[in-house]
């Protein structure tokens, strides 16, 4: 009978060199251990490797610290390996249409069905270097038809910043002059949205083959004033004083309007035919946010040149950190609301809404400390005499103008809102922000939805007081070096599905009213802007985690998806792709993870659609021509 041979354990056993020293090892755990550590070092130092990416962590404060130079170069890599994903299958399966419809592969043509997507990521691809998919997207802007059936409009305001800006900045970049052309001749079908009510302000739509313009006598904020960077930078192009003429007279309307009874900041809704306000809704959010964003940016084009728009700038953050900003009441999230008054003489009631929207804010912010000389303005742009006769908003301004510094405080709201912005983020199973939020006001109203009624009656921890109260030692002596709503550690609060279902708000000061994430940009724009101003890579962290949700959970076969819900993950996609993911979404991040800077902020102004046009300045000739004072 053959002889069995000794099992595995055995013939280890029977060795007596391996034996020895497993019984050194039970002995002396401790100096193994650190030999063992002390080899496996040795080997990843002299050894090639890839950097490992940290994985996903709850606390948002619990980021790395020493992430390494090629960690970065990685992460930027990641993203542009996420656009291109998305580009190709929008070539494939949508182009020349305007989306890809993601999920079903299919194409959808909410902007005019001209190819937004490949105009919008013109861009992003010469920022990225994609030579070849740069020359195919030419090849379509080349033989778009921006004729239109007569029952068909285009949006004014879409068009302008996601068509025009998007064919003009790539035209800044490349100087292709195939770019500038097709821009002109987009500028000049949409012209007549200018001339159906006063002449003014553009309407709503219009039919680029007829001619007909479209749209309610009463405009919304930021469709009718938002297109002051692409026909100025298109002035200065091409030297003709018609497209400068529509961008002042827009800009000369708002500057000379009566806004007493708004503290100076423009309101939502205006009447196109007498050029007036029409209410006294003040927001930074949907249907006015990208007015007041242009405010700053159109000095910032002109080479910081036009005082008016300064003027305006100033006036508007100011009623926004005096009068818009308030503190929760438990995790003192520092956050921007939408207000209403009726009369002069009394405060404006918040909403205490937020949508996803109003998150660019805090980048502009930052921007605006960065760039402007807060602590220097010039004596008629005195907080003191700015206030003057704004009824009850001159408070306000007397209270911003008591603060040792105005730049330290518009970089303390920057920091507050952007990280109240991401914790909207990290707040969810998905990583991922909902599209609009309802903030609690106080310890005393009991959460649930059944009460929200009440959260919107007013009320609530107005942060201009938060900070007074901080200064003057009468709340938190000693115990905070920032105020309230700043530089304090805020951990997620992730609920569990049941926590969900009673939808109580409880630990969080919010509830969510819109659940949907739709891809959007703007708190990673606020992210990188942070970063670059302030140098922190805190900002940069946030942006991955971001980035990390994004991969997780709006990933197709064919691109990227919106999301029905953030509450729950894995997360209900839906059949959409929106052009700006491409132009914003993914150029922010990108822009984020890179070391060096492209478009430096003090060079280059992005539009609302992300996409950057330089600097200048005009010549005494081109003031000559176009009638510059």
């Amino acid at each position: 009978m053959p002889r069995k041979s000794p099992s595995p354990y055995l013939r280890f056993r029977q060795n007596p060199t391996i034996f020895q020293i497993l019984q050194i090892f039970r002995r002396r755990p401790l100096f193994f251990g650190l030999i063992l550590l002390a080899v496996t070092a040795l080997l990843w130092k002299t050894s090639a490797h890839e950097y490992v990416l940290q994985p996903f962590t709850l606390n948002p404060y619990d980021f790395p610290t020493n992430t390494p130079p090629k960690g970065w170069v990685q992460r930027a890599e990641r993203v542009k390996s996420a656009f291109l994903h998305a580009y190709h299958g929008y070539e494939q399966f949508a182009a020349p249409h305007d989306e890809l419809l993601s999920l079903s592969n299919g194409s959808a043509n909410p902007f005019n069905g001209w190819g937004v997507t490949a105009v919008d990521s013109l861009d992003t691809m010469l920022l990225m270097k994609l030579d070849d998919e740069f020359s195919r997207a030419l090849k379509q802007v080349s033989a778009i038809n921006f004729a239109m059936r007569s029952d068909k409009f285009a949006s004014f305001f879409e068009t302008v910043i996601r068509y025009l800006g998007g064919l003009l900045s790539a035209y800044a970049i490349s100087k292709d002059p195939v770019l500038l052309t097709r821009a002109e001749e987009l500028a000049d079908i949409l012209d007549p949205a200018f001339n159906k009510y006063k002449g003014v302000f553009p309407v709503f739509s219009v039919n680029t083959t007829s001619g007909d313009a479209a749209g309610p006598e009463i405009g919304a904020l930021a469709e009718m004033a938002s297109m002051q960077v692409e026909y100025l930078y298109l002035a200065k192009a091409t030297g003709k004083q018609h497209y400068f003429e529509r961008a002042n007279q827009v800009m000369r309307t708002l500057a000379f309007a009566d806004l007493h009874k708004t503290g100076g900041m423009l309101p939502i809704a205006w009447n196109l035919t007498s050029v007036l306000p029409f209410d006294t809704r003040l927001s930074v959010g949907g249907k006015s946010d990208s007015a007041h964003e242009y405010l700053l940016k159109q000095y910032l084009l002109t080479a910081q040149t036009d005082k008016k728009s300064l003027e305006m700038y100033i006036r508007m953050t100011t009623q926004v950190l005096t009068t818009m900003l308030y503190v929760s009441p438990e995790r003192n999230l520092l956050y921007v609301t939408e207000t209403s008054s009726s009369t002069f003489d009394h405060a404006p009631r918040p909403s205490h809404k937020i949508d996803h929207l109003s998150c660019f804010f805090p980048g502009l912010l930052a921007l605006g400390a960065h760039l402007l000389p807060l602590d220097g303005l010039p004596p008629d742009l005195n907080l003191n005499v700015l206030g003057a006769g704004m009824g009850w908003a001159a408070r306000g301004y007397d209270a911003l103008a008591r603060q040792s510094s105005l730049r330290e405080m518009h970089l303390w709201a920057a920091e507050g809102l952007a990280r109240t912005c991401y914790l909207f983020y990290a707040d969810q199973p998905t990583g991922l922000a909902p599209e609009e939020i309802s903030l609690k006001v106080s310890g005393d109203v009991r959460y649930g939805l059944g009460q929200e009624g009440k959260w919107l009656e007013g009320g609530g921890r107005r942060w201009i007081d938060e900070v007074e109260a901080w200064r003057a030692g009468t709340k938190w002596k000693g115990q905070r070096r920032t105020p309230p709503g700043v530089g304090e550690e805020v951990l997620p609060v992730v609920y569990t599905e049941a926590e969900r279902m009673r939808g109580s708000g409880r630990g969080r000061d919010y509830v969510i009213r819109q659940a949907a994430y739709l891809l959007r940009p703007e708190t990673v724009e606020s992210l990188y802007i942070m970063w670059r101003v302030t140098k922190e890579t805190r900002w940069r962290e946030m942006g991955w985690r971001i980035f990390e949700a994004i991969e997780k959970e709006t990933r197709t076969p064919s691109g990227y998806a919106c999301v029905k819900t953030v509450e729950v993950s894995p997360a209900l996609q839906t059949d959409s792709m929106p052009s700006y993911f491409l132009a914003e979404t993914l150029k922010y991040l990108y822009l984020l993870f890179l070391d060096e800077e492209p478009f430096p902020l003090n060079t280059w102004v992005f539009n609302t659609e992300a996409h950057p046009f330089p600097v200048f300045e005009w010549t005494a000739i081109e003031k000559e021509r176009l009638g510059i004072l």
